[in-house]
């Protein structure tokens, strides 16, 4: 089965401003390679039919240094002219999708995730989208999820003085019944009209991971990830 995949590389990076502040988010280097290197990289070329980013700010940087091909997979762009919110970033690059199931990731976070066992939970649930869950200690800078059995049945807002929490650790795999269920309008949070909007539905599900999770949109981690990439 090949997979069509999201990359969500459209970030400011607003929070690092004091270190990368002429390119998109994704685009900060880390052991002197853009950052978005690594989610690429860790990619199995062999089940991925292509990659489409969804690109916004300073697009022009990752068209220039990527092109249209990594290494044997084909790169295609979905631009956003103005910011449509994370909805409309992703609803915008689904509607180039043509796989059954399609993997979504964030281009400044990267989670090891295990893709297959991923996609098991996902197709043996039937579910409409399987989020990645991470298990955090002190998860304050998160939203947590709840999980019963592997059904997501609510997401709660940030909450000071957790001792730990299941977070979303922004990788996605989603059915392709996913884009007629879209708002039809162009800009939305993916967040609040999707997650928390479908949640009732029993329709989404969690599967948690183990793996190294590093999100360097906060200056801490992205000095962090200089030494885990090097």
């Amino acid at each position: 089965m090949k997979l069509d995949v999201i990359i969500l590389a459209g970030g400011l990076g607003t929070r690092l401003a004091s270190v990368v502040s002429d390119v998109p988010k994704p685009m900060a280097p880390v052991a002197g390679k853009p950052f978005l290197e690594q989610v690429l990289k860790s990619l199995p070329a062999q089940h991925i039919a292509k990659v489409i980013l969804a690109v916004g700010y300073k697009y022009e940087k990752i068209e220039e240094y990527y092109g249209s091909v990594y290494n044997t997979i084909p790169l295609e762009y979905s631009i956003e002219t103005e910011p449509l919110g994370t909805g409309g970033g992703i609803g915008r690059a689904l509607r180039k999708c043509t796989s059954e199931h399609i993997l979504i990731l964030n281009g400044d976070t990267s989670f090891d995730v295990n893709l297959e066992e991923l996609i098991h939970v996902h197709q043996t649930e039937q579910a409409l989208l399987t989020l990645a869950l991470k298990q955090m200690d002190s998860p304050d800078r998160y939203g947590t999820v709840l999980l019963e059995k592997n059904t997501i049945v609510r997401f709660q807002e940030k909450q000071t003085g957790l001792s730990t929490g299941l977070i979303n650790g922004g990788v996605y795999i989603a059915s392709k019944a996913l884009i007629s269920e879209l708002p039809q309008i162009e800009k939305y949070s993916f967040e609040s009209e999707i997650l928390e909007g479908k949640v009732t539905s029993g329709r989404l599900k969690g599967y948690i991971s183990k793996g190294l999770f590093i999100d360097i949109g906060i200056p801490a981690d992205y000095e962090r990830a200089q030494s885990i990439f090097a």
